[in-house]
């Protein structure tokens, strides 16, 4: 039975009141986080990164032949004038008259003969590689870490009984990726850099060094060799200009120019400053570099280690999660992996895998830098597998389901950023190929916001929702900051123009008098049409009417927070009321993933699109317990077919159970993520690497913490049951309201609730509802002791 109180009446098992916790305090409570090994990552799967949001690299920690692998966020080929529109409204009518009277296989395949580009598909690409060839012996006492703490790699070990160290990190305060190599040996230590970059489909990079004797500078473009345009053959096709400079400065012994480097003999302790810049950010982009470093040797390396730290702890500091059971970090952290992966229980390595997708969104996208690809930033290849792109249909959003929750909303801004270009771009789109009014973007796009349909296959390329899904980010945003001026300037006016066009997309379904999307498809999945064959395109589906109905409410709440009541917010209330609906339960008791209940050729399909509406949307919650009911049998239906493999799928998994409120299910995929989705260095097998899978691990534990999407706070909804003690501090609810929690034997001990204005909020826990009403900055504490109410 519900039991509902008032904070204010004085109970024997409550207490309330204010505090404030000193910074000295909260200093205290930030324990040191660690990845450590005991040897050099023998591929790249095991370097460590690091990052500023838009330099970053991949450490390998070798003493004898280093391996420091490059990258910037903005080495793409391509440009922003390489097409927008193909197709035609005569060619949508043609392939919705096939779909209406049941040629849905010619439909496939027209709808990516009229409307996909077919090229090759353009990629981020790596900036090089530095290498440190060292002129020494074997090592001992080796050891390289990661300090999620302080934002850096640092590998130290002896040779000959002396101390070497080498630490890098990649600072947004100074914008460079600095090397400190440091010896104690009074001989110092002798060894060459070099600097370099893989063929760009057979095009070299210039590497030089400079006269200076400290300088090396690689410059180039970054090319696509082959591929179509426009349908016309090209062999080389334009992109981003760049330029790289390596310093070094050092305190003793000797420097000299060699092939592709610098020779340094009998140094002892060396700084070496990478910059880069490129066409993207500025048309003088080697002046840019030649500033930087200007400013790099007007001050000392103690500084630029110190600006970056405070500036990376300024964002990571805000947010910690202690579960106890520390007493593993004795091991190295693949070892712990190992014992996990053989069902060892270790809880404190989610908590640092929990720290580490903060870690990385916070050194992958920062204020004025690109968005997290599907590898972050850090990216090995000329031709990246799936072009390090971003992807639409659930990739690129999942980068993004933590920022606001984990109180790093900043890091939000990139994805903005892009989709304002996408918005831009779509607008043409929508008009010419599609003959409306608004905004489209399809399932894939890149650094020069495309918005067009490019695939090889209907059901994954020609999807039509990727910008109608980013469009929930704008308003959630919202949500959670209460930035009235982002609402209006950004938020709005990107909502509306995607409101815009489906309000002209939408067609009259004759059969039943709603409004239906078509045509649709459900991403990368398929469906037996008629005659037992798979096929994608169809007459509506569940996700598409779900993003849609969605974008509507959306646009009408904002809409009302703005005050705006006029023709447009008219069409939308009546479109939205006559919409198909995007939730319906079939015959077996599952949520329709289509029109109709088709027969499935793929029954565990990592794609679980149709429950949008519980997670990331809002619209399935336990207040409708039917619903409730037909989203766990969707999801167990896909496990029991050999569903959710490793990557974003399973962390989607963990997010889709902590909204069903079962702790149960929490605490089996966050093993069972920990189990098959980890490389040793902790980053996401999809395989191979992806980033979004440990994006959507960390925003899964803080919705198993957390939930403020149903217009209240749910503390602790899905526990799991393992994790019996701990603290989290510095979680965001929506509303802007900053949440402390501590538990004690899997039962809520002490709640603290700090909110930027003076509002009333509902509170929910267990069997617990209250009426919290926050004072402006004031932190509220309500402590319950551990007995039966």
């Amino acid at each position: 039975m519900k039991k509902t109180f008032q904070l204010l009446i004085l109970c024997p098992f409550i207490l309330f009141f204010s505090c404030k916790t000193t910074t000295k305090e909260q200093e205290n409570l930030i324990p040191e986080q660690v990845l450590w090994y005991t040897s050099p990552a023998e591929n790249w799967d095991n370097a460590l990164p690091v990052g500023n949001g838009r330099l970053g690299a991949m450490v390998f920690g070798n003493p004898i032949n280093e391996r420091i692998q490059l990258n910037e966020d903005s080495m793409w080929s391509g440009g922003p004038e390489w097409g927008n529109s193909k197709g035609t409204p005569k060619d949508l009518a043609e392939i919705r008259n096939l779909i209406k009277t049941g040629n849905v296989h010619l439909a496939d395949s027209l709808i990516v003969e009229r409307f996909s580009y077919k090229w090759v598909a353009r990629s981020h690409q790596t900036m090089g590689d530095l290498f440190i060839n060292f002129d020494t012996k074997e090592p001992t006492n080796y050891k390289r870490e990661l300090n999620l703490n302080n934002a850096f790699t640092e590998a130290s070990y002896k040779i000959d009984g002396f101390d070497v160290s080498q630490k890098i990190f990649s600072s947004a305060a100074d914008d460079v990726l600095v090397v400190k190599i440091s010896t104690t040996n009074p001989n110092g230590l002798n060894y060459k850099l070099l600097l370099s970059r893989p063929d760009d489909n057979g095009h070299k990079t210039v590497v030089v060094s400079t006269p200076t004797d400290n300088t090396i500078k690689m410059n180039g473009m970054v090319t696509q060799y082959a591929g179509m345009v426009h349908s016309i053959p090209v062999e080389v096709a334009h992109g981003v200009k760049f330029e790289t400079v390596l310093q070094v400065q050092n305190n003793s012994g000797t420097i000299q120019q060699i092939e592709g480097g610098l020779s340094l003999k009998n140094v002892s302790d060396t700084t070496i400053y990478i910059v880069c810049n490129t066409s993207f950010y500025f048309d003088n982009y080697e002046e840019k570099n030649s500033e930087a470093l200007q400013k790099l040797n007007a001050t000392t390396y103690k500084a630029i280690l110190n600006n970056h730290i405070k500036d990376y702890q300024n964002l990571f500091n805000r947010t910690t999660l202690d579960l106890g059971n520390h007493e593993l970090d004795s091991l190295p952290t693949n070892e712990r992996l190992t014992l996990v992966k053989e069902g060892k229980e270790d809880i404190d390595l989610s908590k640092k895998l929990f720290d580490y997708g903060r870690y990385l969104l916070i050194s992958s996208s920062r204020y004025g830098t690109n968005p997290a690809n599907l590898q972050g930033i850090w990216n090995e290849h000329i031709n990246a597998p799936w072009n390090a792109d971003y992807h639409l249909n659930i990739n690129l959003q999942m980068n993004y389901w933590l920022a606001d929750v984990t109180n790093l909303s900043e890091c939000h801004e990139p994805l903005f950023d892009l989709t304002d270009r996408l918005i831009e771009r779509g607008k043409i789109l929508a008009k010419e190929q599609y003959g409306m009014n608004g905004t489209v973007a399809h399932q894939t796009t890149d650094i020069w916001g495309a918005p067009w349909m490019r695939a090889a296959k209907p059901y994954w390329g020609s999807w039509i929702h990727g910008g109608g899904w980013i469009a929930q980010h704008y308003w959630e945003h919202f949500r959670f900051t209460q930035d009235t001026v982002f609402l209006r300037e950004r938020a709005y006016p990107a909502i509306k123009a995607y409101a815009e066009f489906y309000a002209d997309w939408l067609v009259l379904d004759e059969r039943d008098q709603t409004l239906i999307s078509t045509p649709e498809t459900s991403p990368e999945n398929s469906y037996l049409a008629a005659d037992g064959k798979p096929a994608a395109v169809s007459n509506g589906n569940a996700m598409g009417h779900q993003i849609i109905g969605e974008v509507f409410d959306n646009a009408l709440a904002s809409a009302k927070i703005l005050g705006i009541d006029d023709d447009f917010t008219k069409n939308i209330k009546e479109k939205r009321a006559q919409l198909h609906a995007g939730i319906k339960i079939g015959s077996d008791g599952r949520l329709m993933e289509w029109d109709r209940e088709y027969d499935e050729p793929e029954k565990g399909h990592r794609h679980i699109s149709h429950l949008y509406a519980l997670h990331p949307g809002d619209d399935i919650t336990s207040e409708n317990p039917e619903l409730f009911e037909a989203a766990k049998k969707t999801i167990q239906y896909r496990l029991d077919n050999g569903g959710a493999g490793p990557g974003w799928s399973r962390a989607w998994i963990i997010n889709f159970f902590a909204r069903l409120l079962d702790k149960n299910a929490v605490e089996e995929n966050i093993n069972l993520f920990m189990q098959r989705s980890l490389y040793g260095n902790l980053l996401d097998v999809h395989p191979p690497f992806q980033i979004d899978g440990n994006f959507g691990f960390t925003a899964g534990v803080a919705e198993a913490l957390l939930q403020s999407h149903e217009g209240f706070l749910r503390i602790l909804p899905a526990l799991p049951d393992n994790w019996k003690n701990g603290t989290i501090k510095g979680l965001k609810a929506r509303g802007n309201i900053t949440v402390d929690i501590v538990w004690k034997d899997g039962k809520l001990l002490k709640l603290t609730l700090t909110s930027i204005t003076d509002e009333s909020v509902k509170v929910k826990y267990d069997a617990i509802e209250t009426d919290v009403l926050l004072v402006k900055n004031v932190p509220y504490i309500l402590n319950l002791h551990l007995k039966k109410i």
